[in-house]
């Protein structure tokens, strides 16, 4: 019930992030849509998330995302991002919800993260009540705010393409092998060592560059290079969508990412490559994520090997490898990693969608 003076000043807004001591009753203390009955009278309430939270997210969070949840690895550091909040509702005392926002693109627009929620409380209009105590809470701080943008890996269908703008699409492919067994393969296929050196020898095209700081803002911010690579001028990051722009660049480069195109002269097929991470599907399992632009599926590859040499060669243990990539390389590239790299497919044809939908 202190949504107005909640922000009246930096101060109060940092001393209130770090006691998280808010609770608001989500029917009368905003200027929302009416809500369900049954979810007013369930006495839901929000706060701000904290460090002491992390053990009963987590309780919350069991086997999530098929094992492959990130949010484990980069709790701690969502909290301390200037424009990101992460919110809790709580019913009876326990946190049975959480969803985080961040705010992007030169504070236009509002990237939508991390959702869950507990499996007791599925289905009742939990996540759609916390998203609209989100979007207010965000407009009170940002009212600069106009879209909110997520990335979505499930069928959409009608009911979705009322509500949301679709930017982009690209194909999901996930792969699992064990590193040792990869770094193996990579050795019999002639592609040990330097990896880039041995694609540079045994093929007409010249190996994947990688990028440092100032090449990225180059090809990326001061030229454009790029235009033709990004889908719908969208640089995907982990499920992050971006525009290219000196502020998102900011966030970015704070990140670990192995940035590669093919030429830096004239870019034909771009990618990004998250450092690889522990994921909770058991122990000493870890996951890559690599996000590929661009619609050469030889260029796409040998990226795609770059990376895996130099992310997984000191890893031991199992690896879950997530690409994405533009559609129709999907089935060509699963081919490769089915029958040249010997790794398994985890599962069939899955798309990532990035939606909007403008904020009121």
């Amino acid at each position: 019930m202190i949504l107005v003076s909640m922000f009246s000043s930096l101060d109060q807004q940092d001393n209130l992030l770090k006691t998280c001591c808010f609770k608001m009753k989500i029917d009368t203390s905003l200027t929302m849509p009416q809500l369900p009955e049954a979810l007013s009278q369930a006495g839901l309430q929000f706060a701000v998330a904290t460090e002491e939270d992390f053990d009963e997210i987590m309780a919350m969070s069991q086997d999530i995302y098929g094992g492959l949840d990130y949010l484990p690895t980069r709790y701690t550091s969502w909290l301390q991002e200037n424009n990101r909040t992460v919110i809790l509702a709580r019913k009876q005392g326990k946190v049975i919800a959480l969803e985080s926002v961040c705010v992007i693109d030169n504070g236009e627009t509002m990237l939508v993260e991390g959702l869950r929620v507990a499996p007791q409380e599925r289905g009742k209009g939990v996540a759609g009540v916390l998203l609209r105590f989100c979007c207010e809470l965000v407009k009170s701080k940002y009212p600069e705010v106009k879209v909110s943008r997520l990335t979505r890996d499930d069928q959409l269908g009608p009911k979705d393409f009322q509500k949301y703008r679709i930017i982009t699409k690209q194909g999901i492919l996930l792969v699992r092998f064990k590193a040792e067994d990869l770094k193996l393969r990579l050795s019999e296929l002639g592609l040990g060592g330097d990896i880039q050196l041995s694609l540079s020898t045994s093929s007409s095209n010249t190996p994947p560059v990688r990028l440092d700081h100032t090449a990225i803002h180059r090809l990326y911010l001061t030229t454009d290079l790029m235009q033709g690579v990004l889908p719908n001028a969208t640089i995907i990051q982990d499920w992050q969508p971006f525009k290219p722009l000196p502020s998102n660049m900011a966030i970015l480069l704070k990140k670990d990412i192995d940035w590669m195109v093919d030429d830096m002269a004239n870019p034909t097929v771009a990618s990004l490559c998250t450092f690889p991470f522990r994921v909770p599907i058991g122990d000493d399992w870890y996951y890559l994520n690599i996000d590929m632009f661009g619609k050469d599926l030889d260029l796409a590859r040998q990226q795609f090997l770059c990376h895996l040499q130099r992310h997984t060669a000191t890893l031991k243990g199992h690896v879950m490898c997530q690409i994405f990539l533009d559609p129709p390389l999907w089935k060509p590239m699963a081919e490769f990693c089915n029958n040249t790299l010997s790794v398994e497919l985890v599962k069939e044809y899955t798309e990532q969608c990035v939606v909007e939908s403008d904020v009121m």
